[in-house]
């Protein structure tokens, strides 16, 4: 599982012009199910998200202090499976990494309850919608969490 963390002031999410998803503080992750995924890595990348200190101390002086749960933030978990690709030969992104998209549909609710087990409020998009993400991010600070760094 590949999935981007930006950390924002407020997110949302719409299809259609409906709002489908929207939080205040928190995290805003893009997360893709990569082919080969087990409930392993979709644990861990929970885990990890959750527990991610990238907020500041509640007097605001101190960098990277405070996980998602301790600032009282949210997290907007939307389903991108683009962050999978491979762009380094050509000019066309290769998406052959992504998980089907019936695996990677039921993957992901699995991966909302993983993160929704963590303690923490979650919010999320409308998987294979054409969505509409906004965010105001707060930095920006952005991050990169890879699970399959997870073994080393």
């Amino acid at each position: 599982m590949i999935v981007v963390v930006q950390r924002v002031l407020e997110a949302k999410v719409e299809v259609e012009g409906e709002t489908v998803g929207a939080i205040g503080t928190g995290l805003l992750a893009l997360a893709a199910v990569v082919k080969g995924d087990t409930d392993r890595e979709l644990n861990w990348t929970a885990a990890k998200i959750a527990a991610l200190r990238v907020f500041r101390d509640a007097a605001g002086e101190k960098h990277f202090d405070r996980d998602v749960r301790e600032a009282g933030g949210s997290i907007l978990l939307v389903s991108n499976f683009t962050i999978s690709a491979a762009t380094r030969q050509g000019r066309r992104p290769s998406l052959d990494r992504a998980a089907e998209p019936a695996v990677a549909k039921a993957m992901f609710e699995k991966f909302v309850e993983a993160v929704r087990r963590q303690g923490v409020n979650v919010q999320t998009g409308r998987f294979a919608a054409d969505m509409k993400v906004s965010l105001v991010n707060d930095g920006p600070a952005t991050f990169i969490i890879d699970s399959s760094a997870s073994a080393t």
